[in-house]
């Protein structure tokens, strides 16, 4: 069994669930100070861009688990998820830098992007690049078993830098059957309230992708009825006040060149739990299942990449012009001191 965070909101601020020890908790969020001015005071380190590399994982960093009927490999760097091997084929895009370097990373401590790619914290301004820095850090191998793997990463002086909470993150991965269990677990190690978002964007081949055909299979939610979604508008982030109306035919979406012309999709709100994608003629080819509230569904606009992302998140990209506390921020987490979160989700492979 997974255990994982549970959270709901309202369509623009937070209400927040988190699981800690073992404990469900549920905390107000503060009203949004829209007007709040920012600081002046600005957080420079020349450390900036060793937290903004882009991806060196190498065939010595793999670490590989197998069952027999499915086999993975992960990456100290990122503690990423670099393959899924099962029915004799590859599941997990292999990182062509023509469309997209990256296989699977982990967004940490925040989803999305930062309006102005910064926040306030206590009366200062940190710089904080779209998804975070874990994704772009080595993690430490600290358990490795025939069907296990986990990894940690402990929050440093470069982290501090842009990132003033102490942490140990720690990410897992564990595979029965043809499922692949996607474990994190989040620590606060320092004497304050920890603010923080997690989330995953793991791509996938489109089944039976042909480049010169529009058609990309299908995707299912486990219900019927229409979803809300909304879009990214400016600077990578979002006004939450429109969404759109996801039109479902017999509980499929059909997905084609154009599904993503506006960038990605993200819906919110608990809508959904489970996201099954279907080759063309309406065949299961694998699914991901989760308890975050957000999920953003993503492939490169006009680019007709051969792959598409399904995205769990406990957390989404900051209102458009927020100007607001860093703790304020929407779908946002937080942790008291000593306390830890738990959270992921699982991808099933099918036959």
């Amino acid at each position: 069994m997974l255990y994982v965070a549970l959270l709901s909101a309202s369509p623009i601020y937070a209400d927040n669930f988190h699981q800690i020890s073992g404990k469900l908790i549920r905390t107000a969020s503060d009203t949004h100070p829209m007007a709040s001015p920012a600081s002046s005071n600005k957080i420079k380190h020349k450390h900036m861009n060793a937290l903004c590399k882009e991806p060196t994982a190498r065939k010595d960093d793999l670490k590989t688990i197998s069952n027999g009927q499915l086999t993975i490999k992960v990456s100290s760097h990122g503690a990423e998820l670099c393959s899924i091997f099962a029915n004799e084929k590859e599941y997990l895009w292999q990182a062509d830098p023509t469309f997209w370097q990256r296989h699977s990373p982990i967004l940490f401590p925040i989803v999305g992007s930062l309006w102005e790619n910064e926040y306030r914290h206590e009366g200062i301004t940190y710089p904080l690049t779209p998804h975070g820095f874990a994704r772009d850090m080595k993690f430490t191998l600290i358990s490795e078993k025939p069907d296990e793997i986990r990894f940690q990463l402990l929050s440093n002086e470069e982290t501090l830098s842009k990132f003033p909470f102490p942490f140990c993150l720690e990410i897992g991965y564990r595979i029965k059957g043809k499922q692949i269990e996607v474990i994190w677990e989040v620590k606060n190690s320092g004497n304050k309230t920890m603010h923080f978002q997690i989330g995953a964007h793991p791509a996938f081949y489109y089944p039976d992708f042909n480049a010169s055909s529009e058609d990309r299979g299908y995707f299912s939610f486990g219900k019927a009825e229409n979803l809300k979604y909304i879009l990214v508008s400016e600077k990578g982030c979002v006004n939450p006040s429109i969404d759109y109306t996801l039109k479902l035919t017999q509980g499929l979406l059909p997905l084609n060149t154009h599904t993503f012309d506006k960038d990605a999709l993200i819906i919110e709100n608990n809508q959904i739990h489970e996201v099954t994608l279907y080759n063309k003629d309406k065949k299961a080819y694998l699914s991901l299942h989760f308890n975050a509230p957000v999920v953003g569904l993503w492939s490169p606009p006009t680019k007709n990449a051969p792959f598409i992302c399904i995205e769990p998140w406990y957390g989404r990209c900051d209102q458009v012009h927020f100007k607001g506390e860093y703790k304020d921020r929407d779908w946002m987490n937080h942790l008291k001191p000593g306390d830890s979160f738990n959270g992921g989700y699982i991808i099933e492979i099918h036959d």
